[in-house]
């Protein structure tokens, strides 16, 4: 059944408009709000449309509740949390972010899944945000942020922080 709600709004999609897939979405939600790949796949393409016209022509907070709804009826989807936790960070509502990604890598390590290359790809566009907001990186309420970011690049390599401490400490 999820498969035919989607068909049009991807095809739609494809054919570049973004504007039908998302009133397709939107009219498909009055009846089946309760389908959270609908609430998923409209937060998608309208955070496509506003970087594609580089303006925030749909609001950010539409999208983001668009997200969370997802969230809210599928909480085991892990896909939902890093999507809602990488537009937060795009958004530079780092708080957020850091939180949600925090709960994806909780999930990973439940399931004994190393850091991935989700979290490897937070942590560089985390370290980008900061700076942004402070290009020294030295403000106290960034460090626990650098410090998360610094676990999850290391993690990714496949390392644990002791072993890169002491890779990088060590003179060979």
């Amino acid at each position: 059944m999820v498969e035919a709600l989607l068909e049009k709004p991807i095809e739609l999609f494809r054919e570049g408009d973004i504007d039908g897939a998302l009133a397709d979405i939107d009219e498909k939600l009055k009846s089946h709000a309760d389908v959270p790949e609908l609430h998923h796949m409209w937060a998608e393409f309208a955070n496509m449309k506003n970087m594609e016209a580089q303006d925030d022509v749909v609001p950010g907070r539409k999208i983001m509740n668009a997200y969370k709804k997802a969230m809210e009826l599928d909480e085991d989807n892990m896909e939902y949390i890093a999507d809602f936790a990488s537009f937060a960070l795009e958004c530079r509502r780092i708080p957020v972010a850091v939180k949600e990604f925090q709960r994806y890598a909780r999930r990973l390590e439940l399931e004994d899944i190393p850091v991935d290359e989700v979290l490897f790809t937070a942590s560089r566009n985390l370290v980008d945000a900061i700076e942004v907001m402070d290009p020294s990186r030295q403000a106290p309420m960034i460090q626990p942020w650098l410090k998360q970011a610094l676990e999850w690049a290391v993690g990714a390599l496949g390392f644990s922080s002791e072993d890169a401490i002491t890779m990088l400490n060590s003179d060979e």
